[in-house]
């Protein structure tokens, strides 16, 4: 298991070790001196950058619709009209006198 920059602990060589609090502070008041090597010791927390995932989440939402839908009938009645002669005859008599000139009576 890889061992944390800030936690020492017996087995860990302090010749070669990077003293990060010794750069924002005197050697009187760090924590991670050399003065101790037998035991273990712990640094103060530093605070690191806020990291952030992001995790896109897709939802799918079914959503019903009703459509009303009409079916109009139109029923169209057409009428063929034909027609059929009915022949009828019809007879008039016309009677004409004729007269000949040469007889008066």
């Amino acid at each position: 298991m890889e061992q944390s920059k800030f936690e020492y602990s017996q087995e860990t060589n302090y010749e070669g070790a990077m003293n990060m609090n010794n750069m924002n502070m005197g050697a009187e008041t760090s924590c991670c001196s050399m003065e101790m090597p037998a035991q273990s010791m712990m640094c103060p927390p530093i605070q690191e950058c806020p990291q952030e995932r992001v995790c896109h989440r897709y939802i799918n939402y079914e959503v019903p619709h009703i459509m009303p839908c009409n079916t109009r009938v139109i029923n169209h009645h057409i009428y063929r009209h034909t027609y059929t002669p009915c022949f009828t005859t019809c007879e008039e008599n016309v009677v004409s006198n004729v007269y000949d000139r040469k007889c008066y009576f």
